[in-house]
């Protein structure tokens, strides 16, 4: 089973990850006291409450489709979604942003591919792993700590687990399109149940997101990389192989490193350049619309023109009892 993708698909996946990208740019920006998990938290339940009320403006049958078959893939979405944003904050909290965003972001697009070949059986094309191996490789540089940073071993371990729940999601979204199911309306499901699942966190630091620059921070987090960033993501799914939506994935920590060298300022070394570089050529092997194998010309040609005389050649069948008397052989002149 293959899937071939298209071009509209991996432009709507590449502007949610450059949403997503703001993310960390905009947290430092703001400097707000909530935790990080209480802003995880606030931003899909808010991102989740924008959607459904879109959902149920503009197209209130969607919710319809959330037949029962479509439960499992939708809870585990909705597990994926909640699990990822603690899983990523405690990464960020035992080692630093860069590291687990390294951690996180390079697990994710290998995750999602496996999980696509187990779930779904889609084959894994060279293309993908070649052009996948190159952007891993360019995240790690980009995402390169500047100074000596130690790295703890729980805190790699939760970005490991954050990238394999961003596979997971993806795989599940990837189902539920499948089978026919308004993915706005889901979407909003999954936002809203893994906001439920981190309530607890966001309302004990409620007053310190009620403050002016943290609820400015949520207002962007939530209606724009959460509640549009998604609704990008999975239309653009409907378009692309799941792999794929997991390697255009790396487009958000180069667009955090962009905004950090242009925005805060930061000055971009040797490794961040190179990995820079190899990024974006990983990103443009993997965006590449696929084509269909086409036979060679002479070959294509032969085959009509058998197919012709076979078709035209008028057919005479002996009648019964009739002695079938072979032709001699005709001569052939060469001219």
């Amino acid at each position: 089973m293959e899937q071939r993708n298209d071009a509209s698909g991996v432009l709507l996946v590449l502007m949610a990850g450059i949403l997503w990208g703001t993310v960390g740019p905009a947290q430092l920006l703001a400097d707000v006291a909530a935790g990080p998990v209480a802003l995880g938290g606030a931003r899909i339940l808010l991102g989740g409450v924008v959607l459904a009320g879109t959902v149920l403006v503009t197209a209130p049958r969607a919710y319809r489709t959330l037949s029962r078959t479509s439960w499992p893939p939708l809870l585990a979405a909705s597990a994926a979604t909640a699990t990822f944003q603690a899983a990523f904050m405690t990464s960020v909290a035992r080692t630093c942003a860069a590291v687990a965003t390294a951690i996180a972001f390079g697990v994710a697009p290998v995750s999602t591919g496996v999980c696509e070949r187990l779930v779904l059986g889609t084959r894994l094309t060279r293309r993908w792993i070649g052009g996948t191996a190159c952007a891993i490789i360019g995240c790690a540089l980009v995402m390169t700590p500047a100074g000596a940073v130690r790295v703890g071993v729980y805190g790699a371990a939760f970005g490991a687990l954050a990238g394999g729940c961003f596979g997971i999601y993806t795989v599940s979204a990837k189902r539920l399109i499948q089978r026919g199911v308004g993915m706005p309306a889901a979407v909003s499901v999954t936002l809203l149940a893994g906001g439920a699942v981190l309530a607890p966190w966001t309302l004990a630091d409620l007053p310190a997101l009620g403050t002016v620059r943290a609820l400015a921070l949520v207002t962007w987090l939530g209606p724009v990389t959460a509640a549009l960033a998604y609704w990008f993501f999975v239309t653009g799914l409907r378009r692309v192989t799941a792999a794929t939506a997991g390697t255009l994935s790396l487009a958000e920590p180069l667009v955090a490193t962009a905004l950090a060298v242009s925005i805060l300022g930061e000055r971009p070394s040797a490794p961040v350049t190179a990995g820079s570089v190899l990024l974006l050529g990983g990103l443009a092997v993997v965006s590449a619309p696929s084509r269909r194998p086409r036979a060679p010309y002479a070959l294509s040609r032969a085959r009509a023109a058998l197919t012709s005389r076979t078709s035209s050649a008028p057919r005479t069948d002996p009648a019964p009892g009739t002695a079938v008397v072979p032709r001699p052989p005709t001569s052939v002149t060469r001219r």
